[in-house]
């Protein structure tokens, strides 16, 4: 029998979120499966294409509803972009859902020239990504993904942080005319935005306002920041906390203002330090001439410890205490 999952919050971090009254909501994957079972009903060019992973993406009940507009093609990761795109080619709004660690790795190529060189408006969805896999361990880690996707021309990259994001994502992907990237995790999150809230591909949502730190994050980690952001304003520190829910087109303008307007910056990412988030953050300060105290919190270049992806956020310190105590160096 395995191990109970570890919490991916401490009691301390669930008090902070009563207090800054977030409501816990579903896994942002299953989020996605719903919208998109959603979006196909009403249209039958919407089509997944799934490569032994209708169960861990959530969309066995799509099967059972839509069996007609799913395609299986096993553990064929390669054969599943290049269907993926020529359905595209073919009119047909196709989602291509595998494992984030498999298909950008063993598909790097027909991401490349399949999908973006060949301009078809074909959508891939990385699963598990990050460390969702937890004690799989580096195989199944999924720590590259934004850095050789930032590294291709005409693709569109999206980390959604709670259900609303999702749900926006998918909406915008499924009406997209180019290639799209969507990049979901495993965990349950809690909801972080208003319902007037506007989300638009491209540009970054500030979810608090502070000229402190400015914490710039992406994915699972924007709650973390949000939580540190609660915890520092009990010590009087006024954070920011903005998520970057694409990456790429990156939202440049929201970062040079909190690079111009916050005494230091620091970006969250469950992703290796290189190639993510993070640099693409420091070389847009640094082209804009904005020079102020920077940490990059990620993986680091290593071999990543093994455990629950809770255990491993709170080993390399993307929790809100490790947040918390990063700002608190960086401002001394």
């Amino acid at each position: 029998m395995s191990a109970p999952a570890t919490s991916m919050f401490t009691p301390a971090a669930k008090a902070m979120a009563e207090k800054l009254d977030l409501k816990m909501g579903r896994a942002n994957l299953e989020e996605f499966a719903s919208t998109l079972e959603e979006l196909a009903k009403a249209n039958p060019n919407i089509i997944a294409v799934t490569s032994d992973s209708r169960g861990s993406g959530k969309l066995a009940p799509f099967g059972k509803a839509l069996p007609k507009q799913i395609v299986e093609v096993g553990i064929a990761e390669q054969n599943l972009v290049g269907i993926t795109a020529g359905l595209a080619a073919c009119g047909k709004k196709s989602f291509g859902v595998s494992p984030g660690c498999f298909l950008t790795a063993r598909s790097l190529e027909q991401i490349k020239n399949d999908i973006c060189y060949s301009d078809v408006p074909a959508v891939l969805v990385g699963i598990s990504s990050g460390v969702s896999y937890g004690a799989l361990g580096t195989t199944h880690h999924s720590l590259h993904d934004l850095a050789v996707l930032r590294a291709i021309n005409n693709l569109t990259i999206l980390v959604p942080a709670d259900n609303f994001e999702s749900h926006q994502a998918i909406l915008f992907a499924a009406k997209a005319t180019k290639p799209a990237f969507v990049r979901f995790g495993k965990a349950a999150m809690f909801n972080l935005h208003k319902p007037e809230t506007k989300f638009e591909a491209g540009t970054a949502i500030t979810l608090r306002a502070g000229n402190d730190v400015a914490f710039i994050a992406t994915g699972e980690t924007v709650v973390h920041a949000l939580l540190a952001a609660g915890q520092l304003a009990e010590r009087g520190l006024n954070c920011r906390v903005i998520s970057m829910h694409t990456i790429k087109p990156l939202d440049t303008e929201a970062i040079l203002k909190a690079g111009r307007e916050c005494r230091a910056v620091i970006t969250v990412e469950e992703h290796l330090v290189h190639g993510g988030l993070g640099e693409a953050v420091a070389s847009t300060l640094l082209q804009g001439g904005v020079g102020k105290p920077f940490r990059i919190v990620g993986i680091p270049d290593e071999e990543t410890v093994p455990g629950a992806q809770a255990d491993i956020f709170r080993h390399y310190g993307i929790s809100m205490e490790g947040l918390c105590e990063t700002a608190a160096k960086l401002l001394k």
